[in-house]
């Protein structure tokens, strides 16, 4: 039996308009707007480093020089942390930053979809397995999705996505898997279906924006098929793989976040707040004050 290769590398796509946060991203990706205090591209950098991930590949475009700057040194900045006394700012910039030679970049010229977004990371991720984080989803819970994925490549190998329940009357909004056999940490897809009708849908667990995924992936990508919204799409490619390769899935206990939409962001901002020791006490009371004057008491009751 020839050994699962170890997943090294990862993959973050960063080249998306944000046209949902007009006016906020006109001048600012949407990738840089924070949850509580960090950005958002921030917490897919976090996961991936929490489950061993040893170099990310962010696919970027026009205008998105600040996340390179981000996940850059500071110097200036640090030495002005340090003449003020800020040790603690010095240290937690200090654990964010990527080590040196971790990271790299590469463009997406059009915005041709998901799927082209990942073939363009190829040359850098080579022939090897590597893991898929789409930032919009921001997966929050004793650790993050990625983990979880790991542990069941390190057992069946080949490829993995992450999945979540979701209200069965909204599966058609998502990329749907249907179960097949379980296994310890999750259970082989037996169906992948995007956006499926209502009522046609293998299940309610949906795609959850984490994977792990075999390179063979990038023959499929360089055919450049576009397919919904004439763009194109990574789970078209991934249909194809799995005509040869297995496909498991891993249900996330905690829950994802789509911080693409502004419910989403909203919502993230408030359950990362309230679970800060430094803020939930204090934000508790003031947000149960604006939910009930706002007609939430009368909801639930």
């Amino acid at each position: 039996m020839e050994r699962t290769k170890t997943v090294r590398k990862a993959v973050i796509p960063v080249a998306g308009n944000g046209t949902r946060f007009l006016p906020a991203t006109k001048a600012m990706p949407k990738e840089m707007l924070t949850i509580v205090d960090r950005p958002v591209v921030q917490y897919a950098l976090d996961e991936a480093r929490e489950a061993g991930i040893e170099h990310v590949v962010f696919v970027t475009s026009r205008n998105k020089q600040v996340i390179e700057d981000h996940f850059d040194d500071t110097p200036e900045l640090i030495s002005s942390l340090e003449r003020s006394g800020k040790e603690a700012a010095v240290s937690e910039l200090g654990r964010l930053l990527p080590a040196a030679g971790a990271v790299s970049f590469t463009r997406q010229q059009a915005p041709l979809g998901l799927g082209h977004a990942v073939w363009c990371a190829r040359d850098l991720i080579g022939d090897e397995p590597f893991a898929l984080l789409l930032p919009d989803m921001v997966s929050f819970g004793p650790r993050g999705c990625l983990s979880g994925l790991m542990d069941l490549y390190g057992e069946v190998g080949g490829n993995v996505v992450g999945v979540e329940q979701c209200a069965p009357e909204e599966a058609s909004q998502y990329g749907i898997v249907g179960r097949g056999a379980a296994v310890r940490h999750g259970f082989a897809v037996s169906h992948m279906v995007e956006k499926p009708a209502p009522g046609t849908a293998p299940s309610n667990l949906f795609l959850n924006g984490r994977y792990i995924l075999q390179p063979e992936v990038f023959g499929h990508l360089a055919r450049q098929q576009r397919g919904a919204g004439n763009e194109i799409q990574l789970t078209d490619s991934m249909l194809k793989l799995s005509a040869t390769q297995p496909f498991h899935a891993h249900v996330y206990e905690g829950r994802t976040y789509d911080c693409g939409s502004k419910q989403g962001f909203i919502e993230a901002n408030v359950a990362f707040a309230l679970a800060r020791p430094d803020l939930g006490g204090a934000l508790f009371e003031p947000l149960r004050d604006l939910v009930m004057a706002h007609g939430g008491g009368a909801r639930a009751a």
